[in-house]
């Protein structure tokens, strides 16, 4: 039992050192993608230097019950994923907006942004963002 306990505090403080690392963290629902779809989706995101996976709600609602974001807990139902952007800040953003326009079956939840939520015109006006390069 006691195993068990460590490993989920350990999954938690994982988690919780990904929100504080990232400059950007997007949720999404991918619910109804296919293997094929999420493929592309991880091929994309893995290009772009984004994280991407699949985590519990339960996790990742204790990760973030101590960092004051906790209009994301209201957005922690179904299934979730999460994009975390450790370099560019509009990466997980744009390439998870432009996805969920081509595959309707994805939503886009909300997102975090410098430790401040931001919610799905938040995500897209930053997808809107020109490139570093631009």
């Amino acid at each position: 039992m006691s195993n068990n306990k460590e490993l989920k505090a350990a999954i938690v403080a994982d988690i919780k050192s990904k929100f504080d690392r990232a400059k950007t963290v997007v949720l999404v629902d991918y619910r109804g993608l296919n293997v094929a779809e999420v493929t592309e989706l991880r091929n994309q995101m893995r290009q772009a230097g984004v994280e991407y996976c699949v985590l519990k709600n339960t996790m990742i609602n204790l990760a973030i019950t101590d960092m004051g974001i906790d209009e994301v807990k209201a957005h922690l139902e179904g299934p979730t994923a999460v994009a975390f952007g450790y370099e560019d800040m509009i990466a997980p953003a744009k390439i998870l907006t432009e996805f969920a326009k081509k595959n309707k079956n994805m939503t886009v939840k909300c997102g975090v942004s410098d430790g401040a939520y931001i919610d799905v015109a938040g995500v897209e006006a930053l997808a809107a963002l020109p490139s570093r390069e631009v």
